[in-house]
Parts: structure tokens; C-alpha cells; sequence
């Protein structure tokens, strides 16, 4: 039974990305993700609360990779200032970046562009507002350890930093941009905002 289970409400997953991914959260009706699963609508509520918690479990993984990435460069786990001046810091965020697009290229999408009228609709601002008290924090925490470098960077500059990243995401998405390519745009991207930090910091 147990199996049966799983069986549905993986079905119903894949039904609700593939409505979500078509037409948008605010277009896709419960009724439709159940016909295609092929199941009562009263159904799917045996799993879901609403099409809400359906849509953010649908791009749960999108979420969580995302959320990894800020913790993995400024949070929990953030990595030394010094080591924006090394190779291996370069080639590990053009790794993550096109790991993130490869992985999750249409969750990355619904959630971008078809999340409107979700409670995920402001993720962009609510994960930039994020961002930039995190990385606040994080250029506290460096200061502390290297007295020398510069960390007067206004809120608003910081702000920025994930703005762009979230417009090359969107950019990359729009254009369809092949893995070598994004590779080595990526590469220009990245060299650029590193080299602007590093001036800014002064590292």
C-alpha cells in the first residue's frame, strides 16, 4: 500500500511540473494536474494541502540547491576571502552555476518565470534580501580576521551582486544557451564580478 502511495503522489508531482511548466501556477488548476494523473481532485488533497504546498514541493529541489549556494559561499559554510584570489575558487562557482542550470533547468524556470500568484512569487527579492544581510555578515566576520581589507560596501552594491545573478540565470534560461557556451560565459561572468570584488575588498 505503502508503494501505491509513493506511485500517486510521484505521479502527481510530475503532473503538477509538467501543468506548472506549460502554463504557470496561476493558470493551473487542480483539476487539470488530476485528470492527467487520472485521479479525483479530492484525491491529490490526501497528499497536498493546496496547490500552494503542491507548487513549492514541486520545486523543492530548485529551492534547496539554491539555498545551499548561499550558505555554501556566505552563510553556515562560507569560504574565506582569501581564497577569491585562487583558480579553484574561479572554476568552483562556474561549476556550481552550470551544475545548478543542468540539474534543474525547468524547476529553475517555473520558479523564475510561472511562480505568479504562489507564495513563491517574490523569491527573487525575498532570496536578494537574504542574500545581502548574509553577505553583510560575512564581511563582519572577515573584517574581524583581516583587519586590512575594505568592507564599507554599501547595502545597495551588495543588493546588486544577487540581482545579476539572477538576471544571467533568467538570461540563460530565455536564450536556451548550450552547457559550452554557458560554460564559458559563465567563465567572463564570473572572472568580472570576482575581479570587481577583489578590488572593492581590496584582497
Amino acid at each position: 500500500m505503502r508503494v501505491l502511495k509513493d506511485d500517486i503522489r510521484r505521479r502527481i508531482l510530475a503532473a503538477a511540473g509538467e501543468q506548472f511548466g506549460r502554463k504557470g501556477y496561476s493558470k493551473t488548476s487542480m483539476r487539470e494536474i488530476a485528470g492527467a494523473v487520472g485521479v479525483g481532485v479530492g484525491n491529490i488533497y490526501n497528499y497536498f494541502a493546496g496547490k500552494d504546498e503542491l507548487f513549492r514541493e514541486v520545486v523543492r529541489p530548485v529551492l534547496h540547491a539554491m539555498e545551499a549556494m548561499l550558505q555554501e559561499h556566505h552563510g553556515i559554510r562560507g569560504e574565506d576571502v582569501m581564497s577569491m584570489r585562487s583558480e579553484k575558487y574561479l572554476k568552483t562557482c562556474i561549476d556550481e552555476y552550470v551544475s545548478l542550470i543542468d540539474t534543474h533547468r525547468d524547476l529553475l524556470e517555473i520558479l523564475l518565470f510561472r511562480a505568479q500568484g504562489s507564495s513563491l512569487e517574490r523569491f527573487r527579492e525575498s532570496y536578494t534580501d537574504r542574500s545581502t544581510e548574509l553577505v553583510k555578515a560575512w564581511f563582519a566576520a572577515m573584517k574581524k580576521k583581516y583587519p586590512n581589507i575594505n568592507t564599507s560596501v554599501s547595502d545597495f552594491i551588495i543588493h546588486l551582486h544577487t540581482v545579476w545573478m539572477f538576471t544571467l540565470f533568467e538570461e540563460l534560461l530565455m536564450h536556451a544557451v548550450p552547457r559550452g557556451e554557458m560554460e564559458s560565459i559563465l567563465h567572463d561572468y564570473i572572472l568580472f564580478e570576482i575581479q570587481g570584488w577583489r578590488a572593492i575588498i581590496r584582497v
